[in-house]
């Protein structure tokens, strides 16, 4: 082989080698725009069944660890177990929500709080049905915070799809922001459905200096949904490609209003709780609108949003239009023994049908009780509350 064979050989060699070194950094970085739209590279990917339908069902209010210095507490925790395993085996749904207040933080002893999540997730692992939960303010309390109630779930049960957002987002004892997607087939590139959890946080700081926490999605929450927002079109394409449902424990601030409006024949179902102080999100006159940034970027960001749900109130039950951006609002159904509660207001859930995976479809939702009764039931659509 001659010189100049031998220079063409060793200059291709070089030049392959710089164009591997220069495509890393490319590669490097396709790869973590994929890690953030991936959340869950360890668990399988939730999708709607063969037939084309998607069942949620929402949880509310659970309360778990009330009173446990006497009988009376520990017998609430288990009638809400018992609920729970009758609504899974009847419901079968193909995935559950709790939004919020899974425990009653205010009455539990520091050394066994976590342990209480065990309690609550035990009818989940049983059914084998995988699961995310929002936070309230009662989660957050002197012997008990999100954090660790996020960790010691993500610990003791296999399906649980709850995570935290990046450090920085959500505010003081505010980090269960996060979202899960849906896809409509197992092999799909992007998915069909995004279910969002906001952290509203409210509640007290933990011990030893205990301090009341802000009751609202923290401004930060904002920008979040604007970058991850982007991140999805840029990845998957336009957002009105999918359909989304939000979920957060305390009502947005704007929903107060709705409640002198309702029609019982639009906006069925128990209504008992009056809405004001401590009832929606930043209600005192010193922080009222705080939680504005976080409702205008999930209104503005966020399409196909069939509804946006929240537990807290525990006498309330309805659905209704907000009028400023146009969105759904709908009560969950307290669900726990645990909690405030008056005689007929029942225990049960919130029901969510998607019919099919049309994310501009209707979504049916309806109220369950706990022997099985319904009632609250309407459709979700762009008619609804018009």
């Amino acid at each position: 082989m001659n010189s100049k064979a031998w220079l063409s050989i060793i200059l291709a060699g070089l030049f392959g080698e710089c164009m591997r070194v220069f495509a890393a950094p490319l590669n490097q970085e396709q790869v973590s725009v994929q890690e953030v739209l991936d959340p869950y590279p360890g668990k399988a990917r939730l999708t709607f069944k063969p037939d084309g339908t998607f069942k949620l069902t929402v949880f509310s209010d659970l309360h778990f660890g009330e009173n446990p210095w006497d009988s009376w507490g520990p017998e609430q925790d288990v009638n809400s177990t018992a609920l729970m395993n009758t609504v899974l085996a009847d419901e079968e749904p193909d995935y559950v929500v709790i939004n919020g207040d899974l425990i009653t933080g205010e009455n539990t002893f520091r050394e066994n709080s976590t342990s209480l999540v065990d309690e609550i997730v035990a009818p989940l692992n049983k059914a084998k049905i995988p699961f995310s939960s929002t936070h309230g303010n009662h989660d957050n309390q002197a012997n008990i915070t999100h954090e660790e109630e996020i960790l010691r779930e993500q610990k003791v049960a296999p399906l649980s799809y709850t995570r935290m957002a990046s450090k920085g987002v959500g505010g003081v004892e505010g980090p269960g922001n996060y979202w899960v997607p849906i896809y409509r087939n197992v092999q799909d590139r992007a998915p069909i459905l995004v279910l969002w959890f906001f952290d509203s946080r409210g509640g007290f700081s933990p011990n030893p200096d205990s301090v009341p926490v802000p009751d609202w999605v923290d401004e930060s929450v904002a920008d979040w949904i604007v970058s991850e927002s982007q991140a999805m079109e840029q990845a998957w394409g336009p957002a009105d490609s999918r359909g989304a449902v939000a979920f957060v424990h305390i009502p947005p601030h704007a929903i107060q209003v709705l409640q002198a409006t309702l029609d019982p024949n639009i906006n069925p179902g128990l209504n008992a709780d009056l809405l004001g102080d401590g009832s929606v999100q930043d209600t005192t006159e010193e922080f009222e609108g705080k939680d504005q940034p976080f409702w205008d970027a999930l209104n503005a960001n966020v399409k196909n949003l069939h509804a946006v749900i929240s537990g807290h109130d525990h006498g309330n039950e309805w659905c209704a239009r907000e009028p400023t951006k146009d969105v759904i609002f709908c009560f969950d159904k307290h669900s726990g023994y645990g909690g405030y509660d008056s005689t007929g207001w029942g225990h049960g859930v919130r029901n969510l049908l998607f019919h099919t995976p049309d994310p501009k479809a209707s979504v049916e939702t309806w109220i369950r009780l706990q022997a099985g009764d319904t009632r609250a039931r309407v459709t979700l659509d762009n008619n609804y509350g018009r």
